[in-house]
């Protein structure tokens, strides 16, 4: 049987692209190397509690266009997503915090009372966003090298002029450390918005976080944060149902050995087993590095620049998880911090710089930042009664570390993440945790760190324990996502597509590439 389109990789993107693909009437394969599909998306259950090793709340996805697409097949298949009215907050280490509400009055009316005027300069400042949020989720939700982006950006020249066109774009390169302190004046506001820039992979220098800080902000006040009711399992499961619904397959545990090629045409994939699948498309959920180093063997299908680009892509920083499970609630110096999803630890700015600094360095932060996400909080029914569960992640993490700047575990950092190195910088970190939780650790019952060595080890495409696909420098992000040689989502070998964090529009687990390739598949 030839298959209209075979799927390498059971992430998010190639399973949003898969159904939508299914819906459509077109014969699809979903093939995932592991026994889990989902990619960044799984869940466990430990202590009769579900625990989220890996990711854990998806605003990107519920404002995504595939969302809207799958939105009824997904509920009909028992998806419910919740989210509560305190998606995040920041705490400073002399536990000044302030929340951010998913409530723009409300917001306006907090901020205010950190600094006169604060609450109104933030407004002015998501307002900007919310104007221009046309041409912001165009530029991240669409092909960027296309006819219909440039007719957009000259209508959107024709209609402002080229004068104001030239300042909205420089109003979207400034970095975080540039930008915010023209505009917010209070510790604590600025400790809410710079930590978010960790999460879709940049830094506060990195241009454009500013933008991507107050995109996210924007994105908080509209819906929360999201979590799937029960377990992020749910919408894994739910993707295959309406994959095999619609006449498709989802093979587990079948890695690809290499994509099947006659002249410049990918016809299907030979697995590791021998087997062969022919398709008339084949799309990659891959780094660039797994694609094109490793799926396909004939190097003289790939141009020099791209071997040379792929050559030289860069991963970022290494990130933990620590999950816990409580035997109480977790017992917060501020009980107005009960509720919260996500609540970090930071001090702001040139705290998460420093951090920053000194992962890309390979050294151990002294004082990293630290985000306490309490799913069981924002979903009662991830924890039977009495117990509580804390998901911890810490973005700033070498990847493979040779000194501690604290000075602490410099004898264990040899270059490689270790189980002792490993457990001791997560005990470090909850007790820093403990000064704003008294209770984290005599309620601890249940305990697991993940490394960003073994989050290498849990995903093929978490290369170097970096969670977002590779770097997002500017030579990596928007048009440059991810080669410069690449165009949009296809490579140099026809019928062959690139999708995943590692292409437009990056990280976050949204499924917007592969909405992207379900849409120029659809129109074939």
């Amino acid at each position: 049987m030839k298959h209209h389109t075979i799927f390498i990789g059971g992430g998010i993107n190639n399973l949003v692209a898969a159904a939508l693909l299914a819906k459509k009437g077109k014969s699809v394969l979903v093939l995932e190397r592991t026994e889990h599909l989902g990619g960044c998306i799984r869940s466990e259950k430990v202590e009769e509690c579900i625990i989220d090793p890996l990711s854990t709340a998806y605003p990107l996805f519920v404002t995504s266009p595939g969302y809207q697409m799958l939105k009824d097949d997904l509920e009909n298949e028992g998806v419910e997503f919740v989210w509560n009215s305190t998606p995040t907050a920041s705490v400073l280490s002399d536990k000044r915090f302030s929340i951010l509400y998913a409530d723009r009055d409300k917001n306006k009316e907090v901020f205010n009372g950190l600094d006169k005027k604060e609450g109104d300069r933030f407004r002015e400042q998501i307002g900007w966003i919310e104007s221009n949020a046309g041409l912001l989720f165009a530029i991240l939700g669409q092909e960027l090298r296309t006819f219909s982006m440039v007719k957009l950006l000259a209508k959107t020249v024709w209609k402002t002029g080229i004068r104001n066109i030239l300042t909205l774009t420089g109003a979207l390169t400034p970095s975080v450390r540039n930008d915010f302190p023209s505009h917010f004046q209070s510790p604590e506001l600025q400790a809410i918005l710079a930590p978010w820039v960790l999460h879709v992979g940049l830094s506060p220098e990195s241009p454009f976080s500013s933008t991507m800080a107050k995109i996210v902000a924007f994105t908080l006040e509209l819906v929360g944060l999201p979590m799937v009711k029960g377990g992020s399992f749910k919408i894994v499961e739910a993707f295959k149902n309406i994959i095999e619904k619609n006449g498709g397959k989802c093979l587990l545990n079948n890695p690809v050995e290499q994509v099947l090629t006659q002249g410049n045409t990918a016809t299907g994939v030979k697995m590791k087993s021998g087997e062969e699948y022919q398709g008339t498309h084949v799309v990659a959920s891959t780094t660039p590095n797994q694609l094109y180093q490793h799926l396909i063997k004939d190097k003289s299908l790939i141009p020099q620049p791209i071997e040379t680009e792929v050559k030289n892509y860069k991963y970022g920083m290494g990130n933990m998880q620590i999950h816990l499970i409580l035997n109480e609630a977790p017992k917060w110096f501020d009980e107005a911090l009960s509720p919260v999803t996500y609540v970090h630890l930071s001090d702001g700015i040139d705290a998460v710089s420093r951090s920053v600094n000194q992962a890309r360095r390979q050294v151990l932060p002294n004082n990293p930042t630290i985000c306490v996400a309490q799913p069981s909080a924002t979903d009662p029914s991830r924890a039977v009664e009495g117990k509580h569960v804390l998901w911890i992640q810490l973005p700033e993490c070498p990847n493979y570390p040779q000194s501690d700047a604290a000075g602490e575990l410099d004898s264990t950092c040899n270059g490689e993440w270790t189980d002792d190195l490993k457990e001791r910088y997560a005990d470090r970190v909850l007790d820093t945790i403990e000064k704003y939780i008294a209770n984290v650790k005599s309620a601890c019952v249940h305990k697991n760190t993940i490394s960003p060595k073994e989050l290498s080890q849990l995903n093929v495409n978490l290369e170097h324990g970096d969670p977002y696909g590779g770097a997002c420098d500017i030579d990596q992000y928007l048009l440059w996502r991810p080669l410069r040689s690449a165009k949009n989502h296809v490579t140099p070998i026809k019928n062959l597509y690139h999708s995943g964090a590692s292409t437009h529009p990056g990280p976050g687990l949204g499924g917007g590439s592969g909405f992207l390739v379900a849409q120029q598949l659809m129109k074939k």
